[in-house]
Order: C-alpha cells, then sequence, then structure tokens
C-alpha cells in the first residue's frame, strides 16, 4: 500500500503537474479533494488545484519539471520533496514574465486513498519566488 500511494504521488508530479494531463488529474483526485494550503479566497477542491497547475503555473513556465527528492510515507500519508523548475515566460500572479529559469521549492503532505489525492497539505518557497521576481 505505502509503495502504491507513492507512486500515485509521483504520477500526479510528473502527468498531472510537469505534463498538464487533465485525464490524469481526473484519475487521480477524490470528488471531495480538500486542498489545506489554498490561499484564502481560492477554491480548495479539484478544481481550484487543477486551475493552478493549468491556468496559473504552466502559462507562467511553460517548460516545467518537477525533481523529486525524498518521498516518505506511512499509512495513507506520502510526504514528499521536491522542485518545481523552468523559465518563467508568461506572467504569474501578477508578475510579468521575467525570461528567468526559476525554481519553487515545495514540501508536500497528500492523503492517497484508493489510488486518489483525498487531502493536500503543502507549503513552498513560491511567494518569496514572487518577492524576487518583482524586483526584477
Amino acid at each position: 500500500m505505502i509503495v502504491n500511494n507513492k507512486a500515485v504521488v509521483r504520477r500526479f508530479n510528473k502527468e498531472v503537474i510537469e505534463q498538464g494531463n487533465v485525464d490524469s488529474f481526473n484519475a487521480l483526485i477524490d470528488d471531495k479533494f480538500v486542498n489545506r494550503s489554498a490561499p484564502a479566497g481560492m477554491d480548495n477542491g479539484p478544481q481550484g488545484m487543477i486551475c493552478f497547475f493549468n491556468e496559473v503555473l504552466r502559462p507562467a513556465i511553460p517548460d516545467i519539471s518537477v525533481t523529486i527528492h525524498d518521498q516518505v510515507a506511512e499509512g495513507e500519508m506520502v510526504t514528499t520533496r521536491k522542485t518545481i523548475s523552468g523559465t518563467q515566460t508568461g506572467p504569474i500572479l501578477g508578475v510579468p514574465a521575467t525570461g528567468k529559469k526559476v525554481s519553487i521549492e515545495v514540501i508536500d503532505m497528500v492523503r492517497v486513498k484508493d489510488g486518489k489525492y483525498v487531502e493536500h497539505w503543502g507549503i513552498t518557497t513560491l511567494p518569496e519566488l514572487l518577492a524576487t521576481l518583482s524586483k526584477a
């Protein structure tokens, strides 16, 4: 089960975040999914999650790649330390395109049940990156 849950998270990172595959997203996300780390005012359900990846992140960083550094799993919980990187060729959350290589460090905790994301918690360096880019 733990190996399966880690594989689900790896698949989500490659197929959904990196490739923008909506079919994979729909296959891997539970209808009752809750993003416990969604910013205030943002949809914390499945639509908010796919919207962030495919309407905010991917247009800003079209060559996005995800590097998984570590994964630890226990029961239904999978914690992943990863880097999301690429070139910021489009605007992101109010910051104009810079053409710079960018990296977002992430630590995610995902509860996986029956092969699907049920809950997510995350800490990222996105706010720091945005602050740095806006000064460029």
